[in-house]
């Protein structure tokens, strides 16, 4: 396992995560899809936040059930807590991921373009069934 250290265009929100990344996810949502943030999972424990929670903005949107972390002072998405699978999801298998989707373009010594891409498609995902 690798240690990253993560920040934000101006360094406010600063972190570290412990990973081995052999891939990025792009995610076609609406909102995935205008931020641009390539995304990779660690488990809840590895995250660590440097800086304090009040440094950070939460926002929420669709089912309420993911939380988007972005600086107060720069915008930028450091990471998320990613939405909860859906009634559908659940009964094809889907299980629930208690952890940190984590914005590789924030992290410092990632090589972005030598990782694989893997598409995830939000965009159709149903909240409502």
């Amino acid at each position: 396992m690798t240690r990253y250290g993560g920040a934000c265009h101006g360094a406010a929100v600063r972190f570290e995560i412990v990973a081995e990344i052999d891939h990025v996810r792009s995610c076609d949502c609406s909102i995935c899809r205008l931020r641009g943030a390539l995304n990779f999972r660690v488990p809840r424990e590895n995250l660590t936040l440097l800086t304090r929670w009040e440094n950070l903005v939460l926002y929420q949107w669709g089912s309420h059930t993911a939380r988007d972390y972005f600086c107060a002072t720069c915008g930028i998405l450091a990471f998320r807590r990613p939405s909860d699978p859906t009634p559908a999801e659940r009964r094809n298998g889907v299980a629930p991921f208690d952890g940190w989707a984590i914005n590789v373009r924030c992290l410092a010594g990632v090589d972005i373009d030598a990782l694989p891409v893997v598409r995830i498609h939000g965009s159709r995902i149903r909240h409502d069934n």
